[in-house]
């Protein structure tokens, strides 16, 4: 059973819509004001898109460090998964915009730094084919190892900023979520640098 889901097409898009679809009713019903159910759907879409991300991330290393059938299945559906992550992080876009426009807005360095990262999220999903994977050539790899990387690093700057902006919730947030992120950047080092 598990290597069915690991190994199938539709597991990644049915996640996105289930846990992007599930932080923003989530954030709906816990939030007491219309303001602070936007800002949660919003901060919550984007932690239910991070799983899909890393293990779009770090699929190609585990199977390097890991060999198995559930490595090697993620590997073949590693383009599915990064689909998935667009979709849920398309979900966070909206519960975001929605947040911005009435609500809270940002200040102009996040939103051209989060801009960027949509950016090439969308490009990564539009070119994540056979097609274009040959069209560009080793511009594919380096267009993808870029963007794949420029994402991280917004997830972990945003984690990391969570240490010192004095909310206890974002604290607790802070200690969980940006150990992760080195975490996996540490696996992908790892695997590709080890003997």
């Amino acid at each position: 059973m598990t290597l069915y889901f690991w190994d199938r097409r539709w597991p990644p898009f049915a996640l996105a819509l289930i846990l992007g679809g599930g932080a923003i009713c989530a954030g709906w019903v816990v939030g007491s004001s219309a303001a602070e159910q936007a800002m949660l759907a919003a901060r919550w879409t984007a932690r239910a898109a991070l799983p899909l991300f890393l293990i779009t991330y770090v699929a190609l290393s585990l199977r390097r460090l890991w060999p198995g059938d559930v490595t090697r299945a993620l590997v073949q559906r590693r383009r599915q998964w990064g689909l998935g992550f667009a979709l849920a992080h398309s979900i966070h876009l909206g519960a975001l915009l929605y947040n911005i426009l009435n609500f809270d807005s940002r200040p102009l360095p996040t939103l051209l730094g989060g801009g960027l990262a949509y950016v090439l999220i969308y490009i990564m999903a539009a070119t994540s084919n056979d097609a274009s994977m040959r069209m560009l050539g080793k511009w594919w790899k380096r267009l993808h190892r870029l963007g794949i990387h420029y994402i991280w690093l917004i997830f972990t700057l945003s984690y990391l900023g969570r240490f010192s902006d004095g909310n206890g919730d974002h604290f607790m947030t802070a200690v969980t979520l940006f150990p992760l992120m080195i975490a996996a950047l540490a696996v992908r080092l790892y695997a590709r640098f080890r003997r």
